[in-house]
């Protein structure tokens, strides 16, 4: 089972990734919040689009043991807000993102790069933030 918040939540970028979401953003919320390390924020250009990037991010990190904490709007497809703990997953249909703002709220949250698993302007992997 994985339990390591970085490798959850790169596959919840890859199920989102094959449902075909768009925009994806990774926030570093460790040291900024005390209620999750990392946000995932991705659109989808139809409610049924994220209804389905839902369920497929649900289905990937089910096959990996890892079991949903709490799920609020999946049934409306607005803004879907999935947490698994340590990773907090949000999908926003494309003009309710734009209201909410997540990225301009949480605006210090350094930026990880959602293929490499490192921060935005870094060019080596995380490891200093690991090992502290």
């Amino acid at each position: 089972m994985v339990t390591d918040p970085w490798t959850k939540s790169l596959l919840c970028v890859k199920a989102a990734i094959e449902k075909k979401a768009f925009d994806l953003v990774l926030l570093e919320m460790k040291g900024i919040t005390s209620f999750t390390d990392i946000f995932l924020i991705c659109s989808g250009k139809s409610d049924r689009q994220v209804q389905a990037i839902a369920q497929a991010v649900e289905e990937a990190l089910g096959r990996e043991g890892i079991r949903l904490i709490g799920q609020e709007g999946k049934v409306e497809g607005k803004w879907v807000l999935m947490d698994y703990g340590d990773v907090v997953v949000h999908i926003f249909l494309e003009p309710i993102r734009g209201f909410y703002d997540l990225e301009g709220l949480w605006i210090d949250a350094p930026r990880i790069d959602p293929e490499k698993g490192e921060r935005l302007g870094e060019s080596s992997p995380r490891t200093k933030e690991r090992s502290g």
